[in-house]
């Protein structure tokens, strides 16, 4: 009985610690959420977003799409950009990646790859490419930093 107990109250303390998340209608952004996002993005149409809360933090993952790539933006509340993830061609990976991501997974299919792009102080700094493949039917996402050389593995 104590054994189910203690499962019992890690699983509750386990939900407790993760993020909540909402979805908001794109009409209903924050102000300074929605201007921080259109400005950097002018071209761009938000097409979902979704409220995050975690340890009293609340932050904001804007979907848009600007012409055929899908970029995901976290953005404060207070409407500061952290990050987003770009959507982009297989062809468009650098070579060094592209190479890495062949030598890993020689038989596998590229099924999306992403660059992901971290703001800190306001400067943008291309952290990594995020590339899932399919291998024996599975889906597999890695991480390879600009130079090629491997990240991790989710």
């Amino acid at each position: 009985m104590r054994a189910i107990l203690g499962v019992v109250a890690v699983l509750i303390g386990a939900s407790a610690a993760q993020a909540d998340e909402e979805k908001v209608p794109p009409d209903r952004l924050p102000k300074a959420v929605a201007a921080a996002v259109k400005k950097r993005f002018p071209m761009a149409k938000i097409t979902a977003a979704v409220k995050e809360t975690e340890d009293k933090k609340t932050t904001y993952e804007v979907t848009l799409k600007d012409g055929t790539s899908t970029i995901d933006v976290d953005v404060t509340e207070a409407g500061t950009i952290t990050g987003w993830e770009k959507e982009i061609a297989a062809k468009d990976l650098p070579k060094a990646v592209a190479d890495a991501v062949a030598a890993k997974y020689p038989n596998a299919k590229m099924k999306k790859v992403e660059e992901l792009i971290k703001v800190t102080a306001g400067k943008e700094k291309r952290e990594c490419y995020e590339v899932t493949v399919e291998v024996d039917g599975k889906d597999v996402e890695v991480e390879f930093l600009p130079d090629g050389k491997p990240k991790g593995k989710k």
